[in-house]
């Protein structure tokens, strides 16, 4: 069965010849020697695929005794340990930690929830939900509970529950239905009914929100995101318009997200290193052109 982390347009596919125990010891000998052969570790680690990884992983505990990632943090520093780090953890777990990483601490880094919870396909969020009370031995919705509240944390916990719709058949008369429900939860009322907006955006598939996102215009006039916009606030509507982004274009947003993350003094290695590393087998393909048609230059040179 392939899984459910890998897509058709990523830029990692399977290494070719491919030979755990040549690649375990490579890496050995790259960490042990006197200073770290970082070139080798690149190599071998960013060009192999997140299975492959895992299989070196189980080799370089069984020949020298010793969890591969605790060497690489023992012998490396910085971002480029986080990344090489990443490129070990299974995806599930990487996700997982990232998580907790975005609600750790003083202040929650709610974009980094927003983009996990909207971009993952329900399979992933159950089984990132599995990985976390494992790892955690909390679940993540006491987690999101405790960190966010009001209509955002409803929002995120519908999400975590991965209860969205994965079917690609699309109901005409629901999108119709569900326009017609979300123009009298916002524009054709005073105040505005969140929870409708929740239920529709938080649980139906994209190719479903798609065609009742084109209904609402018909009926309101109104592009869906305007109407958030003028609707709602905060992250709330943060977490909404990263989810009309995503039924549109889940490359695109995610490209933004990288922009928005090397752009300007400084750099945010947190979400530079999620997008590339969760997204290198699944559409870093389609996220590098979409990148490259909004903002007029490559990502390879802003990474540069």
């Amino acid at each position: 069965m392939a899984s459910i982390w890998v897509g058709h347009r990523g830029t990692i596919r399977d290494y070719p010849g491919f030979s755990p125990s040549v690649d375990a010891e490579a890496i050995r000998k790259a960490i042990r020697g006197i200073g770290t052969d970082e070139k080798t570790l690149i190599s071998i680690l960013a060009e192999r695929s997140n299975a492959q990884r895992q299989l070196i992983v189980r080799e370089y505990q069984a020949a020298y005794g010793k969890e591969l990632k605790d060497d690489l943090k023992g012998d490396l520093s910085g971002h480029f340990e986080h990344l090489m780090v990443a490129l070990v953890t299974p995806p599930a777990m990487f996700d997982a930690k990232q998580l907790k990483k975005s609600m750790k601490g003083i202040g929650t880094n709610e974009g980094a929830l927003i983009e996990i919870l909207t971009t993952r396909t329900s399979r992933q969020m159950k089984e990132i939900s599995q990985v976390y009370y494992t790892v955690y031995k909390k679940s993540l919705g006491d987690d999101i509970s405790s960190e966010t509240s009001g209509d955002f944390q409803k929002a995120l916990l519908t999400l975590a529950d991965g209860r969205r719709d994965e079917s690609l058949k699309v109901d005409e008369s629901l999108a119709k239905k569900d326009a017609q429900i979300l123009y009298h939860a916002g524009e054709n009322r005073w105040g505005t009914d969140e929870d409708k907006f929740t239920e529709i955006l938080c649980l139906r598939s994209f190719p479903q929100l798609k065609l009742t996102f084109d209904e609402y215009r018909n009926i309101s006039q109104k592009d869906i995101e305007d109407s958030i916009k003028g609707e709602l606030s905060g992250h709330f509507e943060d977490l909404l318009l990263a989810i009309v982004h995503c039924v549109r274009n889940t490359p695109a947003f995610l490209a933004e997200r990288l922009h928005q993350a090397v752009k300007g003094a400084g750099t945010d290695e947190f979400t530079l290193n999620r997008i590339m590393v969760s997204r290198s087998e699944i559409d870093l393909l389609d996220i590098r052109a979409e990148f490259k048609k909004h903002y007029g230059y490559s990502l390879y040179s802003a990474i540069k």
